[in-house]
């Protein structure tokens, strides 16, 4: 900020003017001052001592007189503590520096140019034998926010998603559906097309441990018998001739994989996320298998005897690596040399981000190696976002077994359970019709889920509560959403009552230090979403606006803005509350949360 990078200048030339000897500026440790001492920022003494050849506490006296001197429009007062320098930041410097971002429509955030770097973030990534879960959710909000959080950080942004849409499991919902489903489809059964194949992956595991159970008791070995199952041998020949592009096969899935697409689409817009370009496994495994038998020719990979094909990774430190089965099928890693390979040809990828759960971490290590060795630029710095699981008060979720939480269910529960929560609040804006109430909620419940999920360190396994993450009290989606509308409303009723805040502040309104932290936190901003891009950590952006916020709420239980007698100081609050909520609104934006203006 403006105010840093003054006293930065002017630490240089005071050092040159003290002790006679340029530095450079990076050498200058500038910090928020520590709660426990008086003043704004500080400035570390101890790289200068070398040069003034005095003790701490006599180089920060030295510096400090320098800069009240040479900028006393920044620097109000100084003290010194040993080694470092606590400057007292001028109030005229900390108005100076709310018109700054007053007048920054993009505050916080960098634009990209046609020469940006191109960074294309994987999300999602479902199965089309059954709908998106929980664990989806958390994958979907990552992405998302992840996405967001890069093309503010200056970064040309590709959105992209790669279906799982074939494999034994699909072969196992298909197989299930032509024995059990007696033709059963969306339209007939009114069930979301991804729901209704969910059920018959379910079904397809409970017949099939039927008969495992069958062949168990007559003597066969719990191994042998989930081999030899009639289901499973059948689900297996379905995906030889899927492979082999069997029509009737071909048709199947087609036919249940546009069911299950049409009812993604209805989740993914639900929970406010959207891709730029859909790849599908189906596609991808041709390219993958092509670039097996490449690597294969290049002697890069090898053959075994029963005719499978394997990467060595001895030489990394890892084991042998499967990348075609003996009978011709590809295997995930084969699919994601496929997917990988399209990419590239699709875009110039500079950086590639997987959004996938810490349980694939060693599955990333290895594609890393293997597009390194078939060439692919990135494929060495490729970074696997590696998130923990979510899990519930009950335990882990198990899909086969239909124990999931699901997403639909948990969207249209989270809604709910904001109506519920709300309605005090709601039922005091008399002049809301049905269909804004349903709104507000709307934007409160995924608030809530959206909050709740990202507030936590990705790469941390979260326990989900949708009871506590609704509350409108403490760090939740909520309480940040009720104090942008509660500032919204401030700032209408001023304009009904024909205040108007001026374009550009008086310079010359005397602050207390409640204001000057509040425009100190705004103005961390910027730093914030610098974090959070390099560290790829949403997290970060989402406990700032907490942070703010709360410090907005001490503020405004405090002082009076309104009823304020001062007419300066009253202009003063209404444009800080304005920039707040500006900073509040970018911020949860940057996480994909709505704010609603009333509540």
């Amino acid at each position: 900020m403006e105010i840093e990078n003054r006293i930065t200048s002017a630490v240089v030339r005071g050092i040159q003017n003290l002790y006679g000897q340029e530095i450079a500026p990076e050498t200058v440790q500038l910090q928020k001052t520590k709660k426990e001492f008086t003043g704004h920022l500080t400035i570390v003494v101890f790289p200068f001592l070398k040069i003034s050849h005095k003790k701490p506490e006599e180089t920060a006296q030295d510096l400090g007189d320098f800069l009240k001197k040479e900028i006393p429009d920044v620097v109000a007062d100084f003290n010194a503590v040993k080694g470092f320098l606590n400057l007292i930041i001028s109030s005229q410097s900390w108005i100076s520096l709310l018109n700054d971002i007053h007048h920054n429509d993009k505050f916080g955030l960098t634009e990209a140019t046609d020469k940006s770097p191109l960074v294309m973030i994987e999300y999602s990534s479902p199965n089309t034998n059954k709908p998106l879960h929980l664990g989806h959710v958390r994958n979907n909000l990552l992405g998302w926010a992840l996405a967001n959080i890069m093309a503010a950080n200056g970064n040309r942004v590709v959105k992209t998603n790669i279906v799982n849409d074939r494999g034994i499991h699909i072969c196992k919902s298909m197989l299930a559906w032509l024995k059990y489903g007696n033709g059963a489809t969306p339209e007939s059964t009114g069930i979301k097309g991804d729901h209704l194949i969910g059920d018959y992956y379910v079904a397809f595991d409970k017949h099939y441990k039927e008969q495992i159970k069958e062949l168990t008791d007559s003597g066969m070995s719990e191994e042998e018998a989930k081999n030899e199952a009639p289901l499973i041998k059948e689900a297996r020949e379905m995906l030889v001739k899927w492979e082999n592009n069997d029509p009737e096969v071909r048709a199947l899935w087609r036919k249940m994989n546009d069911w299950v697409y049409a009812g993604f689409d209805e989740t993914y817009k639900a929970l406010g996320v959207s891709f730029d370009k859909i790849y599908y496994e189906s596609e991808t495994y041709i390219e993958g298998k092509k670039a097996v038998q490449e690597g294969l020719e290049k002697g890069l990979f090898y053959r075994k005897e029963d005719g499978s094909v394997w990467a060595d990774l001895t030489s990394e430190g890892l084991d042998e690596k499967l990348l075609l089965r003996s009978d011709g099928t590809s295997v995930y890693m084969t699919q994601d040399i496929g997917t990988a390979k399209l990419r590239f040809r699709d875009y110039p990828i500079n950086k590639m981000i997987y959004v996938v759960g810490n349980e694939q971490n060693y599955h990333f290590q290895v594609l890393s190696i293997l597009l390194d060795r078939l060439g692919f630029e990135w494929g060495k710095d490729l970074v696997h976002f590696s998130y923990g699981m979510v899990e519930l008060p009950n335990g882990k979720m198990k899909s086969r077994e239909g124990t999931v939480v699901d997403a639909d269910d948990l969207i249209a529960e989270m809604i709910n359970n904001a109506k519920r929560m709300s309605e005090d609040k709601i039922n005091k804006l008399t002049d809301l019709s049905e269909e804004e109430a349903n709104e507000i909620a709307r934007i409160v419940g995924l608030g809530a889920l959206k909050y709740f999920i990202l507030k936590v360190d990705a790469r941390k396994n979260m326990l989900f509560n949708p009871a506590e993450s609704i509350d409108f009290n403490g760090n939740t989606g909520p309480f940040i959403q009720y104090t942008y509308a509660r500032i919204r409303s401030i700032l209408r009723k001023a304009q009904e009552s024909g205040l108007c805040v001026p374009e550009t502040l008086s310079v010359h309104t005397a602050l207390n230090e409640k204001e000057i932290a509040l425009i100190q936190k705004i103005s961390e901003f910027t730093d914030v979403v610098k974090q959070a891009g390099n560290d790829y950590n949403p997290s970060c952006i989402a406990n700032y606006c907490y942070e703010l916020v709360k410090e907005y709420n001490q503020f405004y239980h405090d002082f009076s803005i309104l009823h304020e007698a001062d007419n300066d100081k009253k202009i003063f609050r209404l444009a800080l509350s304005a920039e707040i909520s500006k900073v509040i609104r970018t911020g949860m934006g940057l996480l994909g949360i709505e704010v609603p203006e009333r509540m």
